[in-house]
């Protein structure tokens, strides 16, 4: 292997491909902890999915807890207590999370710790769980149920079309419902996408300057204008290697993907997070006013519609959807 600092790749492992964000690469690195009985902290929904918070597992049947994208700030409680005391026995750890709580870990610990890996996300922005709890509320009144699971990044349609899958139990029949809601559509994302609801931090991220991760992973957009023969519509990751410690679990990693060396330049070009912090919108103060005052259908009816896309334009999106599936099913 060389020793470039970005890759585009995805886990060989087509099943926890299918379930992850993008490629599957997080839970290579955590199978690779796990392996030598160490410990993977990530972020995991509440029971309740009315919440997201930090858990830490041991073995590779937990890991279905910890794949895919939260959406929402996470809780992090004793996680940072619980990590050193780890470390301090010896046991290997890798944590994952948001740049800043990667600062926050390291900050915590007050040193460096050779048995641990730190794995950081390009984070777009973090959402309010107060508005998270309001949507879910609202979606199981709208549809009679109890929300069971959530996937924020559903890829049924395919990875770059990506939307929220919801499982609901029906009252009373305790029949189980099944929602998808593309981003394009789905309120709460629309909130999201518009930068809305992110915290005060995230307009001026200071992890976008200061980054103490190993690795960085995130989704590869762009991918069919560096890597376009690794692109199958199933999802790729953009893997950026901050440390030497970074360079060599993701070489003890690379018989289980397929990868491709890329430059930094070309790895960033559609993936401007990495460097820039969201801007804050004109309208982010008086919505947070307005979520604490007004029910979630007044909040959806007043910034969550989606964008009305003129007709020539949508059909001209339809034909270049269906030539990319007819291309990518060529390839396969």
């Amino acid at each position: 292997m060389s020793t470039s600092n970005a890759y585009a790749c995805y886990n060989m492992n087509e099943e926890v491909r299918l379930n992850s964000s993008s490629g599957g690469v997080f839970s290579c690195l955590a199978d690779s902890v796990l392996e030598k009985h160490g410990k993977v902290y990530g972020v995991t929904m509440s029971e309740d999915c009315y919440s997201a918070e930090y858990i830490g597992v041991t073995c590779k049947e937990e890991m279905i807890k910890l794949r895919g994208s939260k959406y929402l700030q996470a809780k992090i409680g004793n996680t940072f207590r619980e990590i050193k005391t780890d470390l301090l026995n010896g046991r290997i750890v890798l944590f994952s999370g948001t740049g800043c709580q990667v600062n926050g870990l390291k900050s915590f610990l007050g040193k460096e710790y050779d048995n641990l890996i730190c794995v950081d996300v390009i984070c777009h922005g973090v959402p309010s769980p107060a508005l998270w709890k309001k949507y879910v509320q609202h979606q199981e009144q709208k549809y009679n149920g109890k929300l069971i699971n959530i996937n924020f990044r559903c890829k049924d349609n395919s990875w770059q079309d990506f939307g929220i899958k919801e499982i609901l139990k029906e009252f009373p029949q305790n029949n189980l419902k099944k929602k998808y809601l593309s981003k394009d559509i789905d309120s709460y994302m629309q909130m999201f996408l518009r930068d809305y609801c992110l915290r005060p931090s995230c307009f001026k991220c200071l992890a976008k300057r200061v980054k103490r991760a190993d690795i960085t992973i995130a989704d590869f957009w762009g991918i069919d204008n560096v890597a376009p023969k690794l692109n199958d519509g199933k999802g790729v990751s953009l893997v950026l290697i901050r440390t030497e410690k970074g360079r060599k679990i993701f070489r003890d990693i690379s018989s289980n993907m397929r990868f491709e060396e890329v430059s930094y330049e070309e790895a960033v070009s559609k993936n401007r997070a990495e460097y820039c912090s969201a801007k804050k919108p004109i309208e982010r103060e008086i919505f947070f006013e307005n979520m604490r005052n007004m029910s979630f259908e007044q909040l959806e009816k007043e910034y969550g519609l989606p964008v009305k896309i003129p007709v020539n334009i949508r059909l001209k999106m339809k034909i270049a959807k269906f030539v990319k599936r007819y291309i990518l099913s060529e390839r396969m």
